[in-house]
């Protein structure tokens, strides 16, 4: 088929590539130009894994090419993805779907013959109705416009994955025309296995912010109990463990640390709160704002453990090294990233901070330039007197405790993602503590 991907972001820009990587030929809109040819010279602007490797291999092969022109893609496809950002509002709890229509109102006047929009982005019940009553409205092919809404499921870090491989895929729609279309563009991957659930579009609305908002809910849920086990001097960590073997609950997704954050979860929790209370269902809005709240006090309680670990120290003065800057490992995406959010009130506190990540350091740069940053692992321990640990890289994981353990003076580390093997740190000098964990 010929597809169109309008918006090239984080969700876009890979999506542009599996399509081409799926048989398509695929144009990608954006309308900031300097990207659109960063993008036809085949350069990734963002860090995701075989990402590069895909948009360089198909933008040669000439499967895929870019534009600023939404007037190309709708002379060029018979099948358009809109993928651009919905923020959160000014609001606070709801999303911003402005980049979202308007992209139908350019795109629409230009359908003038049959075609099936296809909705990615996160947003509001209710959107795919009023889209469609836009387009039909604006479109000289009016009701012969399909719009379909397909919400994306991707972790960052595993999109190319969570794309060409998902565990579901879901089309809210109303018409034989716009399944079949559906079917169309995705028939490797059905035929794959990959369920595909058709549904009406106020479900298919509310499935993206069902599951990341279940997702928050087991995270914010198990840093509750990581405070228990502090205050209990139980181990988190075998709590994870037992509770994991239940196959009702299961552990993935269920590591104790300093919250979620991200581009998605954080305001897909606040809009599905948000969307309980308008549909009236208070309990459900109260079950999900606790865990919001808890997310929300996550900084405070590493913050804590941070001023424990150091005793008679005081933060005031004190030389903090940061590790990880990123929302979450395998991405370069620091938008409301806790291990920032961590790493501002430490500076607030008195501390002088500086910052490793493997990917991140640019993106962090950018967004937080007031501490200072390095991309070497062990010169960013020298002359500091804590390292805290707020991004679970594999990186530091792997990392050998031994050669590091001269470059502080007094080797103390704060595992606030619950990460790294304690004894193996401990064994070569260092003193370890971590979140819900006996510390010594």
């Amino acid at each position: 088929m010929r597809v169109s991907v309008i918006g090239c972001g984080h969700l876009g820009i890979p999506h542009a590539a599996a399509m081409a990587e799926l048989g398509h030929e695929v144009v990608g809109v954006d309308v900031d130009q300097a990207k659109v040819d960063r993008l036809n010279a085949g350069e990734c602007p963002i860090f995701e894994a075989g990402l590069p490797e895909m948009l360089a291999q198909h933008t040669k092969s000439g499967r895929l090419r870019f534009t600023a022109s939404i007037r190309e893609a709708a002379d060029f496809a018979e099948l358009h993805f809109i993928g651009v950002g919905t923020p959160i509002d000014a609001d606070g709890r709801s999303y911003d779907t402005a980049q979202v229509f308007g992209a139908v109102r350019q795109l629409a006047p230009h359908l003038d013959r049959p075609c099936t929009i296809v909705g990615k982005s996160t947003v509001t019940v209710g959107t795919t109705s009023q889209v469609t009553a836009l387009v039909q409205r604006l479109a000289p092919a009016g009701e012969k416009v399909e719009v379909v809404w397909n919400p994306e499921f991707l972790r960052e870090g595993h999109a190319v994955e969570d794309t060409l491989r998902p565990d579901r895929l879901i089309a809210g729609l109303t018409t034989a025309a716009a399944e079949k279309a559906i079917r169309a563009v995705y028939a490797p991957i059905l035929d794959a296995g990959v369920p595909l659930f058709v549904t009406d579009p106020p479900t298919a609305e509310l499935a993206k912010g069902a599951a990341n908002t279940f997702l928050g809910l087991k995270i914010s849920y198990i840093n509750a109990v990581a405070d228990m086990c502090a205050a209990a001097g139980g181990d988190v960590a075998q709590i994870v463990d037992i509770l994991g073997i239940d196959p009702r609950i299961g552990s993935g997704g269920m590591r104790p640390g300093i919250g979620y954050g991200g581009g998605c979860l954080p305001k897909d929790v606040r809009a599905f709160t948000a969307s309980a209370r308008q549909l009236g269902a208070e309990q459900a809005a109260a079950l999900l704002r606790a865990a919001e709240v808890i997310n929300e006090g996550r900084t405070d309680v590493a913050l804590g453990l941070i001023t424990r670990a150091l005793g008679d120290r005081s933060l005031t003065g004190a030389r903090v090294t940061v590790w990880g800057a990123a929302f979450k490992p395998g991405t370069n995406d620091v938008r409301e990233s806790p291990a920032l959010a961590l790493a501002q009130a430490l500076q607030q506190a008195g501390a002088t901070v500086t910052i490793h990540d493997p990917q991140a350091v640019a993106t962090a740069m950018v967004r937080s330039p007031e501490f200072d940053y390095t991309d070497d692992l062990a010169a960013s321990l020298d002359g500091s007197e804590v390292v805290v640990l707020a991004t679970e890289w594999p990186e530091y994981r792997q990392a050998d405790p031994q050669s590091l353990v001269n470059r502080p003076s007094n080797p103390l580390l704060v595992d606030c993602r619950t990460t790294l093997d304690p004894e193996l740190w401990r064994a070569t000098g260092w003193t370890v503590h971590q979140l819900g964990r006996p510390g010594k």
